[in-house]
């Protein structure tokens, strides 16, 4: 065999001598079971397919880097962002959130921001969408939320009553959905949107001192967005749209890159503040708590493989660093808890110890031993249990989180149904939109909700019509609804309203 031709061989590695014919008794067959070489290929090609995500299965990432452009040590004690000009390699993985992996890129959807920080005292994970709200602040509601945006059981198809009947008996939501069926809903490509946090997220520096936060990432290839023709063209000419976008962009050296922001509050202003600073529904208004620029995120080099980089990928809000922390959101709180757990079922009980989600700038060092695909020395010899005196790794006591008082009483608390539901994005349509945006979020709204019955488009236009009476008006009319109907139901409470739209 020739020193320069590469031999392949089986996955134990004895060598392969024909790669094009099973193994048969005679020319004709059958084939022989001996054949340990075809087997074992069509029993890993069985297996080729992970279970894909169950929200955000669709997706692009990249590798980059984050350099902190201000010491932040005042507020926080994580070292990656102590000192000026210190870098930090980050993945970054953008998605879509409700379609499968074969959905189109263009789709009117949320688009998950992910970041993994490799920092040097472990990874931190940023799990953010496009959208600085999202459409619900309690986790019970999240499954039956998702599954009104998936399949419908019965047709297979994507069902518009499903969609909007969950939407409109949600009020909170409406903040989200203006949000979504506005072009922000259709983003230009990965490129040129922004990131956001949108949890609240706790800050501690090393004197013990707290402080609430939110994060921004802030395109500086500047926002651009596809209207409902253009986004619906693309799904049919170019499906994988942003993620060609932001693969070739890379490739040609062009790759983009973010202003990383923070809001910062003082604990003591989020009693008394007009909102409850961990309801994800709502945003802090830039008037109240400024950005602060924090540093840069550019990416910068494409993955040599997807699958090991990108679909073997797992992020968790859970992933924190001495210096960061949860807040009371119990969103949050919920998602800590299930990220975690998706990777275990996705991934397996060692999803860890892949490649792109082990640490990268210090090493792991636990008392986590076996379980499927072990695929390190398994730790050794080394003991597997603390308290040890072997010499195995002991707790820190100095990088512990400064504790928080917590009172109430343990309930399953009813949300206040207030209109601080519709006071924000009311705002949204009156303050920020321009009239072009305005026709387009009526135009984009009266094209998916028209599919759904009657009595889901009136308690759905009534929201809206709370929200501004031009927006619900100018809906009713895009749908030929009885506008005094309309108002109608906006006046009543959430309870009669549901009662006078019921089936």
């Amino acid at each position: 065999m020739a020193e320069d031709k590469k031999r392949l061989t089986t996955a134990s590695g004895a060598p392969v001598d024909d790669d094009q014919n099973t193994v048969t008794a005679g020319p004709r067959g059958p084939a022989l079971m001996q054949d340990v070489h075809v087997m074992e290929k069509l029993a890993h090609f069985n297996r080729e397919r992970i279970p894909e995500r169950v929200v955000h299965a669709k997706g692009a990432g990249a590798y980059g880097e984050f350099v902190c452009t201000a010491d932040m040590s005042k507020y926080t004690r994580a070292k990656f962002l102590s000192e000026v000009g210190k870098k930090t390699e980050v993945l970054a993985r953008f998605s879509t959130v409700g379609g499968e992996k074969g959905s189109a890129d263009t789709a009117r959807d949320p688009r998950g921001f992910a970041i993994k920080f490799y920092t040097e005292e472990g990874n931190y994970d940023m799990t953010g969408n496009n959208t600085p709200v999202f459409f619900i602040r309690d986790p019970l509601k999240f499954p039956d939320f998702i599954h009104t945006q998936k399949r419908d059981p019965k047709t297979n198809r994507p069902n518009p009553d499903m969609f909007w009947d969950f939407l409109s008996l949600t009020p909170e939501s409406l903040h989200q959905v203006t949000v979504l069926f506005s072009d922000r809903g259709t983003p230009d490509g990965f490129r040129h949107m922004n990131g956001y946090s949108s949890h609240t997220f706790k800050w501690y520096n090393a004197q013990g001192e707290c402080f609430w936060v939110q994060y921004h990432f802030k395109t500086e290839q500047g926002i651009k967005n596809l209207t409902r023709q253009e986004a619906a063209r693309l799904a049919g000419e170019d499906p994988d749209y942003a993620t060609r976008d932001l693969f070739e962009a890379i490739e040609q050296g062009d790759g983009p890159s973010w202003r990383v922001c923070v809001q910062i509050m003082p604990v003591a202003d989020a009693e008394t503040y007009r909102w409850n600073i961990c309801d994800i529904t709502k945003v802090w208004p830039h008037a109240d708590y400024p950005l602060v620029e924090i540093g840069r995120m550019t990416l910068n080099r494409n993955p040599e493989n997807y699958f090991a980089d990108v679909e073997q990928a797992a992020f968790s809000p859970g992933n924190f660093v001495p210096g960061i922390a949860a807040s009371p959101d119990k969103m949050l709180q919920a998602r800590v808890i299930s990220y975690h757990d998706a990777h275990l079922y996705r991934l397996g009980p060692n999803y860890q110890l892949l490649p792109v989600n082990a640490p990268h700038a210090c090493k792991a060092d636990t008392y986590q031993r076996d379980g499927h695909m072990r695929f390190d020395g398994n730790q050794g010899g080394g003991p597997n249990y603390w308290p040890n005196s072997m010499g195995g790794p002991g707790p820190d006591i100095t990088v512990a989180e400064p504790p928080i008082p917590l009172e109430g009483v343990a309930a399953r608390h009813p949300q206040e149904l207030t209109d601080d539901d519709f006071f924000q994005p009311g705002e949204l349509f009156r303050r920020v939109m321009t009239d072009t945006d305005r026709e387009h979020l009526i135009g984009n709204i009266v094209g998916h909700l028209c599919n759904a019955q009657k009595r889901i488009q009136l308690r759905q236009t009534a929201l809206f019509y709370k929200a501004d009476p031009a927006y619900g008006g100018g809906v009713a009319e895009g749908l030929g609804l009885d506008l005094d109907e309309v108002k109608r139901l906006a006046a009543m409470s959430q309870e009669e309203r549901v009662k006078a739209t019921s089936a």
